[in-house]
């Protein structure tokens, strides 16, 4: 897959826009193999600051000489940093290779009817950060929640343990209108 075609496919994911649900990563999951069940790690949710504490205890375990990673979102420059290994990057060309793999296994599951709608854009990247950590051989990975945590396509994991950092108003539309229903969602990552 060119530069170009990976960003064109990856645009047209995000019109689909937020979907919750674990039906379709499920499968999607299945369909490769079970990458998520091929590390262990620790799922990481909340309103603020779950991206800093997700990458603080990367590097803590990456300093006690684990091979370890993280996936996180948003970016801020490139949709690449969103998955490292051991502080680094997925590369480029590996990424685009990755989205290519997804792509097919997707067109086929969408052709299956295995799929109950086409995976959204974060769904997909979930699915590609659980390839490369597998194919990589991490020995853990930190992975810090979308949105939400009952529903979010991170949440096909066991984790070693799970991390709520704090919790206020967001994403109200999707999660609920009271601190209490947002908690509920949050908590689902346990």
């Amino acid at each position: 897959m060119t530069p170009s075609e990976c960003r064109d496919y990856l645009g047209r994911l995000e019109h689909f826009g937020i979907k919750l649900g674990l039906e379709n990563i499920v499968a999607l999951c299945a369909a490769l193999g079970g990458p998520q069940d091929r590390f262990p790690s620790v799922h990481v949710a909340g309103t603020n600051g779950k991206g800093s504490v997700s990458a603080m205890l990367a590097e803590v375990l990456r300093r006690h000489g684990l091979r370890t990673g993280l996936y996180t979102s948003p970016h801020l420059a490139r949709v690449e940093e969103r998955v490292r290994v051991d502080g680094s990057a997925i590369a480029p060309k590996r990424f685009r290779d990755l989205v290519a793999r997804l792509k097919a296994a997707i067109d086929g599951l969408m052709a299956e009817g295995r799929l109950v709608y086409h995976p959204t854009y974060f769904e997909v990247l979930t699915a590609l950060a659980f390839l490369h950590f597998a194919e990589r051989r991490v020995d853990i990975a930190v992975l810090e929640v979308g949105m939400g945590g009952r529903f979010d396509a991170t949440n096909v994991v066991r984790p070693l343990v799970s991390v709520i950092t704090t919790i206020a108003k967001d994403h109200e539309r999707h999660l609920g209108a009271t601190l209490e229903k947002i908690a509920f969602e949050k908590a689902g990552i346990i």
